[in-house]
This record gives structure tokens, sequence and C-alpha cells, in this order.
């Protein structure tokens, strides 16, 4: 990222919030047209909000905030995964394999409850369409195909990798998350964790009547 954006970024995550004025003594008094304009770049790429207007309690003009998205957020380092995979190994310590399949069965619900609506009466082509979109949205990258036995599925990115690859049971949530999307419980054909460079699925076509060609 160039440098100067990056600088406000970094101002903006340690301060919070900061006026057009505020980042240019920051920057070593940088023109306030040059400020703005960084600020309509990182706004573009949706790494800083628009601006809120806040009234002064004096005359003259209103001060404009800018804050980080909650993307802009997220361009600083996590430890999420590592969060995570001791939340697993906790869990996994103290409940039994049934327990803790009961937990991430519930996690599974709750993420699909954050989902759209199946309709019953729509196409599965059209159902695939929206969970396409919405896995995508999720941080999946997916896309689907028609395939002889119906559709496949197919997701080339695993937002949990990190805790995937040394606990099953986050592998098993998302085909249950997955299922629980199309209506219908899908065959994995591949999997990202065992080094493939997707995880797909098979999705049977209505009746096991074959899907037409795209």
């Amino acid at each position: 990222m160039q440098k100067t954006r990056q600088k406000i970024i970094e101002y903006l995550k340690a301060n919070g919030e900061a006026t057009v004025d505020e980042l240019s003594v920051a920057l070593n008094n940088l023109t306030a047209v040059t400020v703005r304009h960084h600020l309509d770049v990182l706004r573009g790429q949706g790494l800083v909000d628009a601006p809120e207007v806040r009234h002064r309690n004096s005359p003259g003009r209103p001060k404009y905030i800018y804050r980080l998205t909650d993307r802009g957020h997220g361009m600083f380092p996590s430890n999420l995964a590592a969060l995570t995979h001791h939340i697993v190994d906790e869990m996994k310590g103290h409940l039994s394999d049934s327990e803790v399949n009961v937990i991430f069965d519930g996690v599974a619900q709750r993420m699909a409850d954050h989902a759209p609506d199946i309709d019953e009466d729509e196409s599965l082509e059209l159902r695939l369409d929206r969970v396409v979109e919405h896995l995508t949205d999720s941080g999946y990258i997916a896309s689907w195909e028609s395939h002889p036995e119906g559709f496949v599925l197919h997701t080339s990115n695993c937002p949990y990798a990190g805790v995937a690859r040394s606990h099953d049971e986050v592998c098993q949530m998302d085909m249950r998350y997955i299922a629980l999307l199309l209506g219908t419980i899908p065959r994995r054909l591949s999997h990202i964790v065992a080094g493939q460079p997707t995880c797909s699925y098979l999705v049977m076509a209505p009746n096991g009547q074959a899907a037409a060609q795209n």
C-alpha cells in the first residue's frame, strides 16, 4: 500500500477517528487537499467509512470525522485462528465427542440463520446461485457447475483453514452449514485440508435426474 495511505490507516486505528486537519498535522502538515485525496482512495477501497458530520458548538464549519471500516480494521494482524484453536482444544478436553458435535452443529445452524431463506419453489440452479453469492461474501470464493448427476459446488478458499487442519470437527461443521444452505445433503468430492485445490461437493439433482448443462 502507498506509504501515506498506510500512515492514515495506522493513525485511524490508533486514535479511532480523525478530521482532515488532525491527519494533516500527523502527516507532517500535508495539505488538506492531498489528505482528502488519499481518504477518497481509501474509501473507494472500502477501508475508510464515509465521513460523519459533527457540528461545532461554536460558529464555524462542521467537522468531518473519518473512521476505519471493518475491512480497514481487518488490515491489522489478528490472532483469531490461534484463539479458536485453543478454544476447540479446551472443548475437546472437557466434553465428550457427542457434546462437541452438538456445539458445532449449533454453530452451523447459527451461521445458516444469517443466510437468505430457502425458497422451496425455486430451482436448484437459482438456489445454488444464491448460496454461491452468500458463501463468496463470507470468504469462501464459491462457484458451481453442472455434473451428470446434478451439480458440483466448489469453494476455493477455506476461511477456517488454520483451525480445520487440526480439528476435523470444523470441516464437519462446514459440511453441515453448506447442507443447511442448500436444503439438501451434498457429498464431498475434494478437500482443501487434504491438499486439494478446492473443497467441492456433489449436489444431486432433484429426483436423481441429470442437470441441464449451463
